[in-house]
Order: C-alpha cells, then structure tokens, then sequence
C-alpha cells in the first residue's frame, strides 16, 4: 500500500507540473503570439513581452517574429523593352504587422514566402519589360570615365551613336515596383519594407558574347601597349647609339690629338738626340731595324761592308 500511495504521489506531482506548464507562456521581445482555441484565434495578438496565462491542452500558443525578415527570389529570366534578354535577382525585405490576419490566411511562413515569390515576381517582371536595360542598370545619366573604374562592361549589342538617356532610373523603378508589390500586402497580415535589384546579368548566349568582347577588348589594348611599348624601346635604343657614336667619335677625336701631340713630341725628341750625335743616332735606328726585323728562327750572314760592320768599325778606340 506505501508502495501505490508513492507511486500515486509521484503521478499526481508530475500531472501538476505538465499542467502548471502549459497555463503559462511568455511572449519573447522579438515575438508576438496568437493564441488558437480549437483551431480559431482567441482574442489579440500578444505583441508585449511578459508572462501569460492559457488553458492548458485546448488553447494554443502560436508564435510569430516581430523583426524584420528577409525574402530572395529565384533569378528571373526575363527580356526588358530593347529586347535584351537578362537575369534579374531580386530580394526583399518584410515582416508581419498583424499576426492574427497573417495565421487565418497564410497560416505558415512557407506559404508567406510562396505569396511574396508571385507577386513580387508579377511585379518585377512588369516593370522590367516596361523599361530599357539602361533604366535598370544606372541611376542618372553621369557616365564614368575609364579613369574613374577600373575596366568597363563591353555590351554586345550595336552601340548607337546617341547616348542613351535615363527618365527613371534603377532607384525610381525599385521603389515603383516596392510600392506596386506592397498594396497587396496588407490582405495577408504582411508589410513590404524594401525591394532592392541585387544583380543583373545577362543571359548565357549573350554573356559569352560579352566575354568574348571582353577578350577582344583587352588583346586589342595589349596589343596597343606591346606597340606603345615597341616605339619607345626602338627610341630608347636610337639615342642610345645616337649618344654612344658621339661618345666613341669623341673619344677617338681625343685619342688623334693625343697621339698626335705625342708623336710631335716623340719626333721632336729624335729630332733634339740626332741633332746632340747623329752617328750615335743612327747607329741606334740601325739596331732597331735589325731588332724590329720579322726574321725568326733564321741565321742572318752581314758582310763586312754592312753598315753595322760600318759602325763598329769607326768606332773611337
């Protein structure tokens, strides 16, 4: 008997702690709740933060955010008014501003984002094929200079002589199409906050085009540095050779009149030793003769009326 009045005791606490559980609840700051009796909403949303009460096992706490929260739609493929043919990737902004109207027709936040995936992707694809590419790629007509960014999208399509001019802009068409989407909002328990274009690009057939400008463009400018560059080397090296034949001329002009001064002075020195003692002199010319002579490995045979045979025999005993 001790035994089932414990094992009772110990139903009855664990009873009365499910049951005290599920009569209260807290709404978190970032929440707001609808409680659902029977499937039905019971009185309003709870958008305060705090402890509350409900009945336990009939009524039910559903739970919503109060922040803001974010959508990304699927990159549309989608042709504007020019007839080019573009992905537009979109996202956008939303929270829920009245959470009973919001459970009673969508009920789930997949079915939220499926309502914002069709009417926002109506919308935008509307205004896209209402506007020309230019529209939706620039806000103002100020161009920048290639000094200013650094490379430049090359389009594919023929370019026109006159400029293309923007009325909207990519800012004014985003906030039409916020405005456009946002009216249907308020059916479903939804505020539209933001929608913003994240990207554009162009279709694949027409993006290898594009690259393939792109490449073109870059081996034509490579090309014009390669022949920038080729001139001014061939430049460079012409007045190079220009400045190092006035150097070598220079040089050599300098190297005539040293020599020159130098065998002046050689001839005038001769001049002043044959003039001292000119047998002396030319004894030793003679000498030089026969050293200077291309004669190797041979005999040479003087007869005694040589003229060195001269010297030694007039020399002074």
């Amino acid at each position: 008997m001790k035994r089932m009045g414990a094992f009772l005791g110990v139903v009855v606490v664990i009873f009365l702690i499910i049951l005290i559980s599920g009569v209260f609840y807290t709404v978190r700051e970032w929440e707001q709740v609808v409680i659902t009796q029977f499937g039905r909403p019971i009185g309003k949303p709870k958008t305060e933060a705090g402890l509350r009460f409900k009945i336990p096992f009939i009524q039910i706490v559903n739970r919503y955010e109060k922040r803001l929260m974010r959508w990304d739609g699927d990159p549309k493929e989608i042709p504007t008014r020019d007839k080019r043919f573009i992905y537009v990737d979109t996202t956008a902004r939303w929270r829920i501003v009245d959470a009973q109207k919001f459970l009673e027709v969508l009920g789930t936040y997949s079915q939220a984002y499926a309502k914002l995936d069709d009417i926002i992707d109506a919308v935008l694809r509307d205004y896209v094929s209402a506007n020309p590419l230019v529209e939706l790629v620039r806000t103002t007509n100020e161009m920048l200079t290639v000094e200013e960014v650094e490379g430049k999208v090359i389009s594919p399509f023929q370019e026109s002589t006159a400029p293309e001019t923007v009325r909207l802009g990519r800012e004014k068409i985003t906030r039409a199409i916020l405005a456009e989407a946002s009216k249907a909002m308020s059916a479903f328990g939804m505020d539209l906050v933001d929608v913003r274009i994240k990207r554009i690009n162009y279709v694949e057939q027409v993006r290898k085009k594009v690259y393939e400008r792109m490449i073109s463009e870059r081996k034509r400018k490579a090309a014009q540095f390669r022949s920038e560059g080729e001139g001014k080397k061939a430049e460079i090296l012409g007045q190079m050779e220009k400045e190092l034949k006035s150097i070598v001329s220079g040089a050599y002009r300098t190297a005539e009149e040293i020599r020159g001064n130098a065998d002046a002075k050689a001839t005038r020195i001769y001049g002043d030793a044959y003039g001292e003692d000119p047998a002396f002199y030319a004894f030793f010319k003679t000498l030089e003769t026969y050293k200077e002579a291309p004669y190797k490995n041979a005999f040479i045979i003087l007869g005694t009326d040589s003229d060195y045979y001269r010297f030694l025999k007039t020399i002074p005993k």
